[in-house]
């Protein structure tokens, strides 16, 4: 009994040899090459771009694109120091899975002023963890009186783009741009480009009513 299923398994094993050598040679020929493919991503279409003006009773007013949609942001988010805070928005991004958080809230002096300013560098900074680089870019239009600090997240963070707009007297707006999906910066870096662009625009058409 012994000896017959040792002779079996003996048998088994020719195949196997057989199968490594014809693949070992094989390789040795180049037959065998392999090249790995690059990653694939879906094609964007993108929407043709449109403007249109935000109005509501909010003391501010801007430029949107007309394929996002402004919404009152019902649900609770962490503020830091955000004291007085009046108004949440979400400008939502409905084809891109995007969303840009907005805050307001009044200035009641110079100590709250100088608390929000830390805690916009603070929110933006705490994603150092997986960017790659923060920069930051001086907001200035005198005439309309709007100042402000952009913060551009490089690399694999939640958030990609942060600022905060203000009159630097009693008015006070925070922006920061998510994508409800897991960050992935070789994946969502055409949208985002995208996106920054209208972003731009709604800081240059910014007003204080």
């Amino acid at each position: 009994m012994g000896n017959m299923e040792l002779g079996r398994k003996s048998s088994v094993k020719w195949p196997f040899f057989i199968l490594v050598a014809t693949l070992f040679i094989s390789a040795c020929n180049g037959e065998g090459d392999y090249a790995p493919k690059p990653r694939g991503f879906y094609r964007i279409n993108f929407p043709q771009r449109g403007y249109q003006e935000y109005v509501s009773g909010n003391p501010f007013t801007f430029e949107y694109p007309t394929y996002a949609k402004m919404e009152r942001d019902t649900q609770s988010r962490p503020a830091g120091k955000l004291l007085n805070m009046q108004t949440l928005l979400n400008m939502q991004f409905p084809q891109f899975n995007a969303t840009l958080h907005l805050s307001y809230e009044t200035i009641p002096n110079k100590k709250i002023f100088n608390e929000l300013v830390e805690d916009a560098h603070k929110f933006a900074f705490k994603h150092t963890v997986k960017a790659t680089s923060i920069n930051e870019g001086v907001i200035h239009y005198p005439d309309r009186k709007v100042y402000g600090i952009y913060y551009t997240i490089d690399g694999n963070a939640a958030s990609s783009v942060q600022f905060f707009l203000t009159d630097s007297v009693k008015n006070y707006l925070r922006g920061a741009l998510y994508f409800n999906s897991e960050p992935r910066l070789d994946s969502i870096q055409p949208v985002l480009n995208f996106v920054k662009q209208d972003m731009d625009m709604m800081i240059k058409s910014f007003k204080w009513k």
